[in-house]
């Protein structure tokens, strides 16, 4: 959840995901009230909702547990307290700069709880804007080489196709491809996925990207991983991001 490529460093912790699914159920659900709460419980007009709602299935959340967090969202349900957005600003080992991006009901919880982990694995929380401004809000989507794969994709006629939707960059790794755009061509280069054959992107979403990374030694690595896995454990952590080459 972390670095240039979220989507490429997650992968290895599926399963420990998968073994933590009321963790990753909580998750889910809030993300999907967040986005009913900011434009409305319709997924045909409100595209954040449609991609929470997406994920969600995908992690084999119930329909009832979808259905109550959008209701949750536009108010129709009253279920303790409102859920808000909250970004903490951090230091991890080494200096490197984090973000930790919450969904919460209660931010005095929260920020003891992420206060707690930065403190107990070498990091600090910082003030607002202390390392913020050296990330960039872009659209970011991740497709899998089997995807790829599957859909006899040509290279080029699929890079094109995401240009002319508005993507800005296009990486590659060792697994998939990822696909950058600003974020008011984040809709149209996803729906230019469709028309390639890929429906349900690996990873898809508003990120803030680190403009430049940072090298690190395997010592500070290490600790780096076992902050984000302290975070990452809190049901109220939604996204972690940092500049960690």
């Amino acid at each position: 959840m972390s670095g240039h490529s979220r989507w490429s460093k997650i992968q290895h912790k599926k399963g420990k995901a998968d073994a933590q699914r009321g963790n990753l159920f909580t998750k889910l659900c809030k993300a999907i009230t967040m986005a009913a709460k900011e434009d409305g419980g319709d997924s045909e007009m409100n595209f954040s909702l449609r991609l929470a709602i997406e994920k969600a299935k995908a992690g084999n959340v119930p329909k009832d547990n979808i259905d109550r967090s959008i209701k949750k969202g536009t108010g129709e349900l009253k279920d303790g307290e409102e859920i808000q957005e909250i970004i903490y600003e951090g230091y991890g080992p080494g200096g490197i700069a984090v973000l930790v991006e919450t969904l919460t009901d209660n931010k005095n919880r929260t920020v003891s709880e992420v206060k707690n982990a930065f403190t107990k694995h070498y990091g600090s929380v910082g003030g607002p804007g202390s390392v913020q401004w050296q990330f960039e809000r872009l659209g970011v989507i991740a497709i899998s080489n089997n995807q790829l794969a599957t859909n006899n994709t040509v290279r080029d006629d699929f890079d094109l196709a995401l240009i002319d939707a508005g993507a800005s960059d296009i990486l590659e790794f060792d697994e998939h491809l990822e696909a950058r755009c600003p974020m008011d061509k984040f809709q149209s280069v996803v729906e230019a996925l469709k028309t390639c054959g890929i429906t349900e992107p690996e990873d898809a979403g508003l990120k803030w990207v680190a403009k430049e990374e940072v090298a690190v030694d395997a010592d500070t690595a290490e600790k780096m991983e076992k902050l984000y896995d302290a975070l990452d454990e809190l049901d109220d952590v939604n996204e972690i991001y940092t500049n960690e080459k």
